[in-house]
């Protein structure tokens, strides 16, 4: 219950950028490292909400990363109280892709690895595009209706069903 206040107090508490190591930052998280300008990835947008910045590993022509600028744990610690902001990653994430000339958004994939099969434990949305020029192991390792990942649309649709109290 504390971890989910914490995430709540984040969320809705955050001051300016992660100027400094504070409430909301995990000392061993490589976003959280990454948000704080502590490594020297390009923050493609940042704010007091969300930050995007490219994969390492791309997937696509354009594979981005949009992830809280504060901690949040990944998709099966989120509650019903999570849904705006995972509307505001995806929103960032199509902002991005129009911002790098993606306009065919019929072609793209928004979605999250479900525990236990993603590296980082901090929530991260994968945005993809074109999916069409993914390769074939990128198309198996973000596969639609598979186990290990799940549209934004399903997340969203999984956080509605939860209790008010999760």
């Amino acid at each position: 219950m504390a971890e989910s206040e914490d995430t709540e107090t984040a969320q809705i508490g955050i001051t300016k950028t992660n100027e400094c190591q504070g409430e909301g930052y995990d000392e061993k998280c490589i976003f959280c490292k990454i948000t704080n300008k502590e490594l020297g990835t390009e923050l493609l947008f940042s704010d007091e909400e969300v930050s995007c910045f490219r994969d390492i590993k791309p997937g696509a022509p354009h594979h981005y990363l949009v992830v809280p600028s504060k901690h949040v744990g990944n998709c099966k610690s989120l509650g019903r109280h999570h849904i705006p902001l995972v509307e505001r990653m995806v929103q960032t994430g199509k902002e991005m892709l129009q911002k790098n000339n993606v306009t065919d958004l019929s072609d793209v994939r928004f979605g999250f690895h479900w525990p236990p099969f993603c590296s980082v434990s901090h929530l991260h949305l994968h945005v993809l595009a074109p999916a069409s020029q993914m390769s074939f192991l990128s198309r198996q390792f973000y596969r639609l209706n598979s186990f290990w990942f799940i549209t934004a649309d399903q997340l969203i649709q999984h956080l509605n069903s939860k209790g008010e109290n999760n």
